[in-house]
């Protein structure tokens, strides 16, 4: 479970890290062990001598030197838990996440009767903390918890029983609250940034939309300190790259790029479009126009304030226009937000919704993603979530007005075939994010 919260190769932060089991079976490219014992320390040293360690209680040690993952263990025997949580914020970035390795507490009874049977370890009084006790530490020290991770709803190995219940019952919402291990996922609350300091990226994937490209140019407003435009023309037979090409001259004064996109699928010529950009932050905006251009400053503002990495565009806040889109699609896309609230562990209302925002830096992470989900991803939307649940990231719906396109025709056609498309994809996605560790 801890190498699926934690990504290999990074700069992690160990409180408590006892042998250095975890700096090693992590595989962090840096890493530094807290831990009180000498004993410990001394083997952790023998055993994994390529990382640093230091001899000091938790609430005591304090580093100006900058972690990817701080990776928090045995909190039960922590006296100080708050104080700790304040240090920790010296050794953070805005991309650093907080990981709690923690008891579940309604395990207490079990636990101390295993001890006292010789069936476990002793340990010394635990501070024996909910969920809700842990959130509420990491509000009042500047963290906000992201999510939690369950995991050994059995812990006595018993072929075949211990594996369904762990593997399968233990993901399974209301189940998994029964679970021994949860780990807690936070972030330190991001400072804002000034959004005039930010360059904007606005990839604007197009096939057949010649007649919404001026319309395009004209809506879509400047953003922060430079905004480019890169429509990525995907193999149109209307004359979609020839009107970009004029707009170019019409419009000096903008930076408008064309792209020629692969002619595959919405979601690789998005990628052509993230790979050429320039901006710090990017921006998805359908050729269609169908969502409002003028409301993009909402995303910058939600990002560069620190509300979100990631976000996610929901047509489903404000009232549809009938014409707008299908009753199928409506019911389809409510349906699957919910699926995938669950599959994210965070609410999602608008899964397949075009406009989405993060951080370049971001998409450098999830890039590596792109294509091991198990089925393509025509449109994008579930990869591109997909990954920034992997990486923990915050997400947040930004309501949109939604309404009909003026120009050409929808692209989500054969609804049913589409729908078994996204129904694979959460198959998926439950193994990958849910089974699989």
């Amino acid at each position: 479970m801890l190498r699926h919260a934690i990504e290999p190769g990074k700069r992690l932060l160990n409180l408590r890290c006892q042998t250095g089991l975890f700096l090693d079976g992590l595989s962090a490219s840096h890493g530094v062990g807290v831990e009180i014992s000498p004993e410990m320390t001394g083997v952790a040293r023998r055993m994994h001598p390529r990382f640093t360690y230091f001899e000091a209680l938790p609430e005591e040690f304090s580093t100006s030197e900058k972690f990817d993952y701080i990776l928090l263990c045995d909190v039960g025997e922590i006296v100080d838990i708050q104080k700790t949580l304040l240090q920790l914020h010296s050794a953070c970035e805005r991309h650093t996440r907080v990981v709690i390795y923690n008891y579940n507490h309604l395990w207490e009874p079990l636990v101390k009767l295993a001890e006292r049977l010789g069936l476990k370890i002793p340990q010394p009084e635990q501070n024996w903390l909910s969920e809700q006790d842990l959130i509420g530490l990491l509000s009042l020290t500047g963290f906000e918890w992201l999510k939690t991770y369950r995991t050994a709803l059995f812990p006595k190995r018993i072929p075949l029983l211990s594996a369904f219940a762990n593997r399968i019952l233990a993901k399974l919402p209301a189940i998994g609250r029964l679970c021994l291990v949860q780990i807690l996922i936070a972030r330190p609350l991001p400072k804002p940034v000034d959004p005039s300091t930010l360059t904007v990226s606005v990839i604007v994937p197009c096939k057949n939309e010649k007649g919404n490209i001026e319309d395009a140019v004209n809506r879509i407003p400047e953003l922060g300190y430079r905004t480019e435009i890169v429509f990525c023309d995907d193999k149109s037979t209307d004359g979609t790259a020839d009107e970009v090409r004029r707009m170019q001259k019409v419009y000096p004064e903008r930076l408008i790029r064309l792209l020629q996109g692969p002619g595959i699928c919405k979601s690789k010529n998005v990628w052509t479009g993230f790979e050429a950009a320039t901006g710090d932050v990017l921006v998805i905006l359908d050729a269609d126009l169908t969502v409002l251009p003028e409301e993009l400053p909402y995303f910058l503002d939600a990002i560069s304030r620190g509300h979100a990495e990631f976000v996610n565009g929901s047509r489903l806040v404000y009232p549809v226009p009938k014409t707008a889109m299908k009753a199928a699609n409506m019911v389809g896309n409510k349906v699957f937000s919910l699926v995938f609230s669950y599959l994210l562990g965070q609410r999602i209302k608008d899964t397949l919704c075009g406009t989405k925002v993060l951080w370049r830096a971001d998409w450098e992470r999830i890039r590596p993603m792109i294509g091991s989900w198990g089925v393509t991803d025509r449109w994008g939307d579930y990869e591109l979530l997909f990954g920034a649940a992997k990486l923990n990231l915050r997400i947040l719906d930004q309501p949109v007005h939604y309404q009909e396109r003026i120009y050409g025709t929808t692209k989500m056609t054969r609804v049913f075939e589409n729908g078994v498309v996204m129904l694979k994809m959460c198959v998926h996605g439950f193994r990958k994010l849910k089974v699989e560790y």
